[in-house]
């Protein structure tokens, strides 16, 4: 009995032993947390809680969370919606980042700027990417086959350029927004659609069943 306890002991500390190994040999990534206005402080801390519970056969590394400030709030507060140590905190430690949501204002604010725009300009996120999965349940009672795509949205031009003006004419006061849509940006976020298609084809045919989609990959372009 002593043996197979001291067996089971060993046992036990050789395990524990391999899985300090294993946690301290998973790469370490550094998300940011900017929980911003209103509900973001209600997800963001939710989903810090689901990434950490995730099972490390799911989440092959190691998470580190740094709480950032933005958003409209923090501007009534300091000035600026999108502070200088939000942006080095995220180009120089961050490996990603979670933005919860930002109040806007129902009137022009002076000096007000959306975070999430600056963002996008500041650190050239210049594609929205969707994916759309149909759940398990859902599949099996209403479709042959499960939806599985991705769409993708050019995320810096249109009418994000902010370039309106307030004019008064012979009929009162109008405004004019521009829509911005140039070839550069319109051809990088294409050139990520189809490399996503082709790319996703790939895993789908490692993973083929019943209900996969059996053609080549379809990439619908919307202007």
């Amino acid at each position: 009995m002593n043996s197979m306890l001291r067996s089971a002991q060993g046992a036990m500390r050789r395990a524990a032993a391999t899985r300090a190994m294993s946690t301290s040999s998973q790469k370490a990534l550094t998300i940011g947390l900017i929980p911003a206005d209103g509900i973001g402080r209600e997800v963001i801390p939710a989903a810090r809680q689901v990434l950490e519970a995730l099972p490390s056969d799911v989440m092959d590394a190691r998470l580190k969370f740094v709480d950032l400030d933005a958003g409209f709030e923090y501007f009534q507060k300091h000035g600026v919606a999108l502070p200088e140590q939000t942006l080095a905190a995220l180009k120089g430690d961050c490996d990603g980042a979670l933005f919860g949501a930002v109040s806007s204002p129902s009137h022009k604010v002076a000096g007000y700027s959306s975070p999430i725009v600056g963002l996008r300009k500041q650190m050239d996120l210049y594609a929205n990417v969707r994916p759309v999965i149909s759940g398990a349940a859902a599949t099996a009672s209403r479709a042959k086959r499960a939806i599985d795509m991705l769409i993708i949205r050019e995320n810096t031009e249109c009418l994000y350029v902010k370039e309106e003006a307030l004019h008064e004419g012979p009929e009162g006061k109008y405004a004019v927004a521009t829509r911005r849509i140039s070839e550069f940006a319109s051809r990088r976020a294409g050139e990520m659609a189809f490399a996503m298609a082709l790319q996703r084809d790939s895993m789908r045919q490692m993973a083929a069943s019943e209900r996969t989609w059996k053609g080549r990959p379809k990439v619908t372009i919307v202007h």
